[in-house]
């Protein structure tokens, strides 16, 4: 027999990657999605909440809870990316109005009660910064318990895009986002390493779109709006990577490193240091820097070609 579709939970702040993403988990048999919970991010939580609804709307799955929750960071106020996603988050694209209404818990209450109902352990999967999840396991810890595991879309561990050094997720709340890495459960990061090299082309976009089935025609109208936005002929499938890694985890490479994110610093806040030197070296170094106390996965490599095809197909069948 086939193995059960894997149980997720996904939190997103909706803007084109996270629709992306919303519409390979709406489409996917391997993927049992069991709710989304929305929080700030690329636009306000105003503008998430619908952009979510939408999106699951025009894919055909009312059936999935929507709880809206965190509308700033733990500590700092939001900043948006509207540069990037259009005043409305999907790209300046018109689509129909869902006529429900999210959940009346807060997002926060709705994934503990979810995760400790659930009768097998769930993956959540973050594509947002990550103030919901951390507010949730600092507040109710005992969730951990039946938590599979975190796969995030954040960090990097090279060069960064909100900053020099610092991705977008992870600098819009830094405090969130090292509260979930300190968290004890399994956890992979996947950042802008791999983020950036999932990409589809203007052809396949098109392609998409002719095909004339809802989920496929919006996500390559998604991806065409993002081509026009930066006058590309190609463009990211971004977040929709990091859950193409659940469905197909062998296409990833990851390797187990401390990492922290850095809380301070003008010029790195907001950076997630991936310490890849070797343990007896960073033993003898230790005087030098606290120690992390905390490994995490994080993804070096991606079979960016299987993500394309895995994206293409899910959303077209």
């Amino acid at each position: 027999m086939p193995p059960s579709p894997t149980p997720v939970i996904l939190d997103v702040d909706t803007g084109v990657d996270d629709a992306l993403a919303l519409l390979l988990a709406a489409t996917s048999p391997h993927l049992n999605l069991i709710a989304v919970t929305c929080v700030h991010g690329n636009v306000t939580l105003d503008q998430v909440v619908p952009n979510t609804l939408n999106v699951l709307h025009h894919a055909g799955r009312t059936d999935v809870p929507v709880a809206a929750g965190l509308d700033r960071p733990l500590v700092e106020p939001p900043r948006h990316a509207r540069g990037v996603h259009g005043d409305n988050g999907i790209g300046g694209l018109e689509l129909p109005t869902a006529t429900r209404t999210p959940e009346d818990t807060h997002a926060v209450e709705y994934l503990r009660r979810t995760i400790l109902d659930a009768q097998q352990p769930i993956t959540l999967v973050p594509l947002a910064p990550l103030t919901n999840i951390a507010t949730l396991l600092t507040e109710h810890p005992e969730v951990k318990a039946n938590i599979e595991r975190i796969v995030f879309m954040g960090g990097a561990i090279g060069t960064g895009n909100a900053s020099a050094s610092a991705e977008f997720n992870v600098r819009q709340d830094p405090e969130a986002a090292d509260i979930v890495v300190q968290a004890g459960i399994p956890t992979t990061m996947y950042g802008l390493d791999v983020f950036h090299q999932v990409a589809v082309t203007r052809p396949q976009a098109e392609a998409l779109v002719a095909t004339n089935r809802p989920a496929a025609e919006l996500a390559g109208r998604l991806l065409l709006a993002q081509m026009q936005n930066y006058g590309r002929d190609s463009t990211l499938i971004g977040d929709a990577g990091a859950l193409a890694s659940v469905i197909e985890p062998n296409a990833l490479t990851t390797s187990p490193h401390p990492v922290r994110v850095e809380l301070d610093g003008a010029w790195t806040r907001g950076q997630t240091v991936v310490d890849q030197r070797p343990h007896a070296t960073a033993d003898r170094e230790e005087p030098w820097q606290p120690p992390m106390n905390t490994t995490i996965h994080v993804a070096t490599h991606v079979d960016h070609a299987r993500y394309q095809q895995l994206f293409l197909e899910t959303v077209t069948n």
